[in-house]
């Protein structure tokens, strides 16, 4: 299954950050979550706040303009 698009490339922490935050909430164990984030501060606060609270991240792309990250809540 896709997992489902998060486009968080116009917004910036903390706003970015709250909608991570709000969407991931509703994944059930083994659900994916593609994000995509431009804000350089959002870039640094979102997989870290994940990453603390039980989500496996993969990087798909990172590069100056974009960082695209598949979120997957741990089982």
């Amino acid at each position: 299954m896709e997992p489902v698009l998060l486009n968080l490339t116009t917004e910036r922490c903390p706003m970015a950050l709250l909608l991570a935050k709000r969407a991931v909430q509703t994944l059930n164990g083994g659900d994916k979550l593609e994000i995509h984030i431009t804000d350089t501060g959002a870039r640094q606060d979102i997989p870290r706040y994940l990453s603390n609270h039980g989500f496996f991240i993969d990087v798909r792309l990172d590069t100056q303009q974009v960082l695209e990250i598949i979120v997957t809540k741990r089982q």
